[in-house]
């Protein structure tokens, strides 16, 4: 079975910004027979390295070494850091592709963000939409009980005059009949005053 090597190694490099200056690149390893993997950061960036059997055979065979001491060489480089060796890292051409990532990682982040503020706004549209019509509706009711109420009113006072006029009627017809029944008294009491007042005449002898 290929049981796996681990190493750690810290390693002080040349700041490729400011040469003048170094900074430290921390290099995790694991070793199998004809394979190896490589975790790389500098505290701000990281970066995978993964050779496959296939880039190892290809690569010791550009050496012109066998795959073990290709392996071997690696390692003692890229475990423990070599006096008087110069180290330095290159992307080989996956940094463009790191940063379309990184790129497109944001540019979702930023449509999320867009994605939310518009929802948000849909429901506050829709929120003031459906107060809109429930105000409306409460317009409109309001109206209309508004009409209902002057119909009753001008319902009512029709309804109100004529029992009025029907009892000016009634009280009209009561005086008539008093004023009726006045002058026949008159009438009754002037019969009698006339023949009272007669002069009666003299009895023949």
């Amino acid at each position: 079975m290929d049981s796996p090597r681990h190493t750690c190694l810290k390693l002080e490099v040349p700041n490729t910004s400011e040469p003048e200056q170094t900074e430290s690149i921390f290099v995790k390893g694991t070793w199998f027979a004809s394979r190896f993997h490589l975790s790389i950061t500098n505290g701000l960036d990281a970066w995978i390295c993964n050779g496959s059997e296939d880039d190892v055979g290809e690569r010791s065979y550009q050496w012109d070494q066998p795959v073990s001491e290709y392996i071997e060489l690696a390692e003692r480089y890229l475990g423990f850091q070599q006096p008087g060796s110069v180290y330095g890292f290159f992307d080989a051409g996956n940094g463009d592709r790191r940063e379309e990532v990184v790129s497109k990682a944001q540019s979702c982040e930023k449509l999320k963000v867009e994605a939310e503020k518009c929802l948000a706004q849909s429901e506050r549209f829709s929120n003031e939409k459906f107060l809109g019509v429930l105000n409306s509706k409460k317009t409109k009711l309001r109206e209309l009980r508004d009409k209902l109420s002057k119909q009753e009113s001008s319902r009512k006072l029709p309804e109100e005059e004529e029992e009025e006029s029907t009892d000016k009627t009634e009280i009209y017809g009561s005086d008539d009949e008093k004023s009726e029944e006045e002058p026949a008294k008159n009438l009754i009491g002037t019969s009698k005053n006339v023949s009272a007042s007669r002069p009666r005449g003299r009895k023949r002898k």
